[in-house]
């Protein structure tokens, strides 16, 4: 879909870019290469900074609605919702940039060109970035970045209303504290398979305006300076029309980590000759002497300027050009509707994980409630990283108060800190256990809040890790966490385990926890999703977008980016919790699952299916697709191929029909290329993955249809 649809606007922003940037010297363009790009006013160029950020809602400029983190909104498996945020946020983002340029606020976070989304795929749970991810699974991925990007770039016929930015280009997943010297060597299949496919969705059906390269080399080749990345498949293979630019300051890690270059105008030529057109940091000032030394031709520059000053003009930037969003208002900022919005996100985005029936509660029958946990009360753990200032925020603790009221007795603890043995610095440590037991012995009921938040788990250098600049060195609970946990499930009474995180985690003595949620970073509304869900106000829906493992023993080391072993797709044991997996206070039933052909054409098939609501609550059911290639070395075990949101009241009956393009029934090679081979293919239909695991926690199979690949 184009997002800007006039071809003959977008010829002519190229045009009038390609006269700007014939008028500057030198210094002038080299200037504009910079995120901080300065003003130049003999031509009417007003200064801009490039680097804003809205990874879910915008961020680090002050009040925006703060949706759930990008893990929990993979968890909704909801395209059309991704694109509506994805507007909301531009919106926002429109909203604060006409006033930014009212006040000639030109700082960093205040233009429209928003990094994000990030499509990277992530492949081991214990990278500190994966919650900024849409999962493991490359179709996800590419279903939700496209939308989201959709939603950010809008529609409108001649202007952006953002620009929108697929990164980090392209196999990026961690270790964080190797980044800047980290060579990810993956295979030609792999690349194809799994870490490419979201990136060509965004270039191709989304036409994304922007790719950011990543830190790390990719089999050699630093990301931000790789021909084979950036120009033989970004530009020749995909056809990308946008710009590039680099993570922030990874120019500098070609020759300080990388060692591939020699200095700093090595490192500038490598990036600008290979297709980098805007270095997000201050080395590309090095490109003055680069051309003057001949290492990079004027001619490159020039186009590089050309790519950048044209998607300034897509957004209506130049010459007093109007666009429909010009008179997007304040009010349009977190206001009453986006935090309707935002509330209804964060309890789509939940995933029961286990539920022995004691929810929904019932608060006629509650008198007083214990809350624990040191993320019971904690705002960090609401929003995760990249995260913009909410103008209201509900804690789980807040969300339990304002839903029962002053009816219901409240007893609180913090439990404990989030890493360390204490709270009070002169204790002797482990200094909440005897409140932690005296909350349990007074309540009927126990809600512990626990897991991490972005202060523990995220990028290096944002978050404050001592132990792996962000990344989990496990996927246990840290500090005494587990310790207050045990306590809560030794008192007897019921237990409702609340794990805000960002990631997979693992605790012991799950099968004496009465019900588990994974609550993510549920965002600034996320305390108020948690109690009305739990109240049975709202049904869950949320499935997991990654794999729960048991523990990190199963799992390839950290550094081996080979796919063997990792995610449902490839995995060899049993899940702790299936990829796929949720359950909800409904049961659905499939039924009538048939294709329109059981040989493969040219053309599409068609799956029909019957699927009905069978309880006694409405519900959203995520019907899921998978299909299994059984003749092909190297094969996924199967791979997510459709998935569909279905609304359903109790008792209510719908058909649907489910269309898999015939390249659903295709793999890579291991040269990489793309084959269709002789044999048979599987489709799978239902709630959940087709595995053992999935079967035994939810009760149910799903229907198998054989497709002949001829």
């Amino acid at each position: 879909m184009e997002l800007v649809k006039n071809e003959a606007k977008i010829s002519e922003f190229r045009k009038r870019a390609e006269e700007l940037v014939s008028k500057m010297t030198l210094e002038e363009k080299v200037s504009q290469t910079l995120n901080h790009a300065p003003a130049i006013e003999r031509l009417g160029i007003k200064a801009y900074d490039w680097w804003n950020e809205a990874l879910h809602g915008v961020a680090r400029a002050g009040t925006a609605t703060v949706f759930p983190q990008a893990i929990g909104l993979a968890a909704t498996f909801d395209e059309d919702l991704m694109e509506e945020l994805g507007d909301v946020v531009s919106t926002e983002g429109r909203a604060k940039f006409n006033m930014q340029q009212k006040y000639s606020d030109t700082d960093i976070y205040k233009g429209l060109t928003f990094w994000a989304p990030n499509v990277n795929i992530f492949r081991d749970p214990r990278w500190g970035r994966g919650q900024e991810k849409y999962g493991e699974d490359p179709y996800l991925t590419s279903r939700l970045g496209v939308r989201y990007v959709e939603g950010l770039q809008g529609h409108d016929e001649d202007h952006l209303k953002a620009a929108a930015c697929a990164k980090h280009f392209a196999v990026h997943s961690g270790p964080e504290p190797e980044r800047h010297r980290f060579n990810a060597v993956a295979s030609i299949q792999d690349m194809r398979e799994t870490y490419l496919p979201a990136f060509k969705a965004c270039v191709q059906e989304a036409n994304v305006e922007t790719v950011m390269g990543a830190y790390n080399r990719t089999n050699g080749e630093p990301c931000c300076g790789s021909k084979t990345l950036l120009k033989d498949i970004l530009r020749d293979e995909y056809g990308f029309k946008g710009h590039v630019v680099s993570d922030c300051w990874a120019i500098k890690d070609f020759h300080t980590g990388h060692m591939v270059t020699s200095d700093e105008v090595e490192s500038v030529s490598l990036a600008m000759n290979n297709g980098c057109d805007l270095n997000c940091g201050n080395l590309f000032t090095y490109l003055k002497d680069a051309v003057e030394q001949g290492k990079v031709k004027e001619e490159r520059l020039d186009e590089a300027l050309v790519n950048l000053f044209t998607t300034r003009m897509k957004l209506g930037m130049f010459d007093g050009e109007k666009t429909a969003f010009d008179n997007i208002g304040m009010d349009q900022v977190d206001n009453k509707a986006n935090r309707k919005l935002n509330l209804e996100t964060s309890a789509k985005s939940l995933v029961l994980l286990k539920n022995d029936g004691i929810l929904p509660l019932d608060k006629k029958k509650i008198k007083t409630v214990g809350v624990i946990g040191p993320n019971a009360d904690n705002r960090r753990a609401l929003v995760g990283n990249y995260e913009g200032t909410a103008s209201r925020y509900v804690t789980v603790l807040e969300g339990l108060e304002d839903y029962l009221g002053e009816d219901v007795d409240f007893r609180y603890s913090e439990g404990c800190h989030l890493v360390k043995d204490r709270i009070s610095g002169l204790s002797t440590g482990d200094d909440r256990i005897s409140e932690v037991k005296s909350v349990c012995a007074d309540s009927d009921i126990i809600f512990v809040a626990l897991g991490l938040d972005a202060g523990i788990e995220g990028e290096e250098g944002d978050a404050g890790n001592e132990f792996a600049s962000g990344d989990k060195v496990d996927l246990s609970l840290p500090g005494l966490q587990q310790e207050v946990l045990d306590v809560a499930i030794a008192s007897g009474k019921p237990v409702v385990l609340l794990q805000l995180v960002g990631s997979a985690i693992t605790v012991k003595n799950a099968d004496k926890i009465n019900a588990i949620i994974q609550c993510w970073y549920p965002g600034a509304m996320g305390g108020r999703a948690i109690a009305e869900t739990v109240f049975g106000d709202r049904n869950f829906e949320g499935k997991l977008p990654v794999t729960f493992y048991e523990s990190t023993e199963e799992l390839p080391d950290f550094t081996d980016y080979s796919m063997k072993g990792r995610t449902y797709r490839y995995m060899t044991v049993d899940a702790l919790y299936p990829f796929g997996y949720g359950l909800s206070y409904t049961t659905y039933e499939y039924s009538n699952v048939s294709a329109d052909k059981t040989v493969l054409g040219d053309d599409v098939v068609t799956v029909s299916l019957d699927v009905e609501n069978t309880g006694k609550v409405d519900g959203r059911e995520t019907v899921q697709v998978y299909v299994k290639i059984c003749d092909f070395e190297n094969a996924p075990n199967y791979q997510l191929k459709a998935f569909k949101k279905v609304e359903l009241k109790a008792g209510e009956k719908k058909s649907l029909s489910i269309k898999l393009p015939k390249d659903a029934f295709g793999l890579f090679d291991k040269d990489g290329k793309f084959v269709i081979s002789k044999g048979k293919a599987v489709v799978y239909v239902g709630g959940q993955q087709p595995d053992a695991r999935s079967e035994k926690l939810l009760g149910r199979k799903v229907s198998a249809i054989e497709i002949e690949l001829p």
